[in-house]
């Protein structure tokens, strides 16, 4: 496989799905929408208490962050195997599974850099101190892209099953759930004073592992799908 055409494949795929985006920002703002939406009924729903709020926001942050990722998963390759855009992608002169990587990619620019952006305003409301959500921010910069990684192998796998989306969700959220315990472990134990470095070894063994693995997965099963 030519270096030079995988490299081609990726940005080719990433400014694609970076344009499709911009022309409908909508889908943005629905995802940002939720994210607060959700994070603001925590609070209403628990009560005011600082201490409480302290205690699970960090907590009620990753896990608002997952279910607005979750949201928009099924839509990274669904609209392109509708028009037929993902096939000519498959036989075209370009790796596919680099392609799939500048999709993926994209998923994650547009979806998980904006929660990143929104995280430090909502660890305000519950009353994290600045290092706390430093912590958080590192935390969700490592984290969320292997939301979308995983995600994009489970979007795949379910694409073109009917009641595929509510699939999906029995899918991938189970596979999330180690990065919720790390995420959000990395913050509390810095809230403890204890050593945050196995949490976010953790977190970046399973970036490093997504990364490699993920696009050649996620192509296969977008290959079977098609076929």
């Amino acid at each position: 496989m030519n270096e030079t055409g995988v490299i081609a494949g990726f940005v080719w795929g990433l400014k694609r799905d970076l344009r499709l985006s911009a022309r409908s920002s909508a889908e943005v703002l629905v995802v940002l929408g939720f994210f607060f939406i959700v994070v603001t009924l925590f609070p209403l729903s628990v009560g005011p208490d600082p201490k409480i709020l302290h205690r699970i926001g960090a907590g009620i942050i990753w896990v608002c962050a997952t279910l607005a990722c979750l949201l928009s998963l099924h839509r990274m390759f669904a609209l392109d195997h509708a028009d037929g855009s993902l096939e000519q992608m498959l036989f075209g002169g370009m790796p596919f599974s680099s392609i799939v990587a500048g999709k993926i990619g994209a998923h994650w620019l547009t979806t998980g850099c904006p929660l990143i952006v929104c995280a430090p305003l909502v660890g305000v409301q519950f009353g994290l101190s600045g290092g706390e959500i430093m912590i958080l921010l590192i935390s969700l910069v490592v984290g969320t892209p292997v939301l979308s990684l995983i995600g994009a192998i489970m979007a795949a796998l379910t694409l073109g099953l009917r009641g595929g989306g509510a699939l999906l969700a029995l899918l991938v959220l189970p596979l999330y759930i180690p990065l919720l315990v790390f995420g959000v472990g990395a913050v509390d134990s810095y809230a403890a004073g204890m050593g945050i470095e196995g949490h976010f070894s953790v977190l970046g063994a399973e970036l490093l592992v997504a990364m490699v693995g993920a696009p050649f997965a996620t192509a296969a099963a977008l290959r079977t799908a098609i076929d």
